[in-house]
């Protein structure tokens, strides 16, 4: 057994079945044993998975001239960066910042020790600052952004049953085992009706509570400015098809989609995707309105990143169109990836990264 799984095993013993997003946050978040707070290698080639940061520094630029725009008509130029990775995208965005403007103010938000320690190396001396949650941040005019913070967040799991909805819970009998019982808290059956959706018989869903608090914590902070969500996901009309009725948690292990989900636990990422239509609804009630939405392809066309990537000519340069293709191409990142822009206590002028939004019922929300 793993000491996530030893964890686990002692608290089911104690208390009986949990719910199974108690499950996935001590394995992903337990500070001694956890996949994201005890390790710090999962990201690029050696570890499980990529971000678009990990395929070079092309995505950073071009966050930066979209951030840039953003704060053009403020006075403040204040960057919080939630999940920062290894701050190899915070470097990226941070070496690209010019304008003749002061250089940004960065602030990271990261709950890892782990991470943090490979965050303030690769920044070295450049101006960052950390809190350990939304909540430590003071009020902000700027941009608050997140890159697969969404995707990573603990989540319930439900399953449509001739009796109702019920939660999947967690048991532990010579082996972790999932059990239906009634819903650990009535959120779960509020989210379905606010989005309008009736699950069939049979079919499992992900309900990502968590976001909806981290999304009340971030607008709480936000007096003026920007939330940028990227992620991969889809919105209500496309989440909820037939042939997702398993629902979309995965586990990742060297760059390896698993699903089983109870085993090597602790030492496995374990992801689902993001409901933007969710994230719509309540940023709309804390106060978040919605920019745009698109996909990171188009994203990053309309930021200009094909006429960067022509002048190509260097070893490095070519090396970085390569990777790119990665964050572009329909089917992989370019597609499944999201964007959506919120904006608070502002009228948002026309962004450049939504200039050209694709037709796709998948980016509408």
């Amino acid at each position: 057994m793993t000491p996530a799984e030893k964890i686990l095993a002692a608290r089911i013993a104690r208390e009986g079945p949990i719910p199974f997003r108690d499950f996935m946050e001590t394995a992903l978040y337990h500070p001694e044993t956890g996949y994201y707070t005890a390790q710090a290698g999962q990201i690029g080639e050696a570890g499980d998975y990529y971000t678009a940061s990990s395929l070079g520094s092309l995505f950073g630029r071009m966050l930066a001239r979209q951030f840039q725009e953003m704060l053009s008509g403020m006075d403040a130029t204040m960057i919080v960066e939630a999940g920062a990775g290894k701050g190899i995208l915070a470097r990226d965005i941070l070496e690209a910042w010019s304008g003749g403007r002061d250089e940004a103010r960065y602030v990271i938000v990261e709950r890892s020790p782990a991470l943090r320690a490979v965050q303030e190396e690769v920044l070295g001396g450049r101006k960052v600052s950390w809190v350990e949650t939304v909540n430590d941040l003071p009020e902000i005019e700027g941009v608050i952004f997140s890159n697969e913070l969404f995707d990573a967040f603990p989540v319930h799991v439900v399953e449509m049953t001739e009796d109702g909805l019920k939660e999947v819970f967690v048991d532990w009998r010579e082996g972790f085992e999932e059990v239906l019982m009634p819903p650990s808290t009535p959120l779960l059956a509020d989210y379905f009706e606010t989005l309008g959706v009736l699950l069939p018989a049979g079919f499992r869903a992900e309900v990502n509570l968590e976001a909806r608090a981290w999304l009340k914590a971030a607008a709480s902070k936000l007096a003026r400015g920007y939330l940028v969500t990227i992620d991969y996901g889809y919105p209500t009309r496309e989440l909820y098809q037939d042939y997702r009725r398993r629902g979309t948690l995965m586990a990742y292990e060297r760059h390896q989609a698993l699903e089983d989900l109870y085993e090597n636990v602790g030492r496995r990422d374990l992801t689902a995707h993001v409901n933007f239509s969710a994230l719509a609804t309540w940023g709309k009630a804390f106060g978040l309105n919605v920019t745009g939405f698109t996909d990171q392809a188009h994203f990053l066309m309309s930021l200009g990143i094909l006429d960067v990537l022509s002048d190509a000519g260097t070893p490095e340069e070519v090396k970085a169109r390569l990777n790119a293709k990665s964050l572009l191409l329909p089917g992989g990142m370019g597609e499944i990836f999201k964007v959506l822009i919120q904006h608070k206590g502002l009228t948002p002028p026309p962004l450049s990264g939504l200039s050209h939004l694709p037709r796709r019922a998948s980016c509408r929300l």
